[in-house]
């Protein structure tokens, strides 16, 4: 998570030093394509079920390097698409066995939103948006708890509500502050499929970036 706020006060001190000598507000115009390069952390709120063992899966927080673009369609409707990968060490918690270890996996978690910007023409630039997410899980291994050999995460597709801002800091250099929530609840089989479990990971995610409008 400190790379998150390592962002964020980068994004401080630049909007900052952009204060005292501001250009006249460009605004967002249809036809922008939109870049930005940040960081995101990944909030899992964990929940759900397990078979025959019981007890709650859980995936510890994770912090990213984010890509993201957006085009908009018009001053007030934009397409933005993420790009990252975040690492979690997965678990069940207070099973029959007690605290049990799955080891760790890789998300790849690409979300398009549509986003709605009320204010287009404004420095301090918020909108809202609804997106769909498809995540992907890969990589897993790590140490696991015996006799757990063996863990396989499916892929998900869920929706993705969205809130944020831009501040203009210059014509074509923007400052972002981005939240989603995405429904996320994954099958889980371990052991080929000895014990299953569906994971709501339904996580938060928080993000800051610089952003530069072509």
């Amino acid at each position: 998570m400190r790379i998150v706020g390592y962002a964020a006060a980068a994004m401080l001190a630049l909007g900052a030093g952009a204060a005292s000598g501001q250009d006249a507000v460009r605004g967002k115009q249809a036809g922008d394509i939109v870049v930005g390069l940040g960081a995101i952390g990944v909030l899992p709120t964990n929940g759900g079920h397990v078979g025959r063992i019981g007890g709650t899966p859980t995936a510890s927080n994770s912090a990213s390097p984010q890509l993201d673009v957006s085009y908009f369609f018009t001053p007030n409707l934009s397409q933005n698409l993420i790009a990252a990968t975040t690492q979690h060490d997965v678990s069940v918690r207070n099973s029959a066995l007690g605290n049990v270890r799955l080891g760790d996996v890789w998300a790849l978690p690409p979300t398009l939103t549509l986003q709605y910007h009320p204010l287009p023409r404004a420095r301090i630039s918020p909108y809202l948006g609804l997106g769909l997410n498809v995540t992907w899980f890969y990589g897993e291994g790590g140490r696991l708890t015996a006799p757990v050999n063996r863990v396989r995460i499916d892929p998900t597709v869920g929706v993705a509500p969205n809130i944020g801002v831009d501040y203009e800091i210059r014509p074509n250099w923007l400052l972002n502050l981005d939240a989603k929530w995405i429904l996320m609840q994954p099958d889980v089989s371990v052991n080929s499929g000895l014990i299953r479990a569906r994971a709501d990971i339904n996580p938060f995610v928080v993000g800051a970036s610089v952003r530069y409008r072509f």
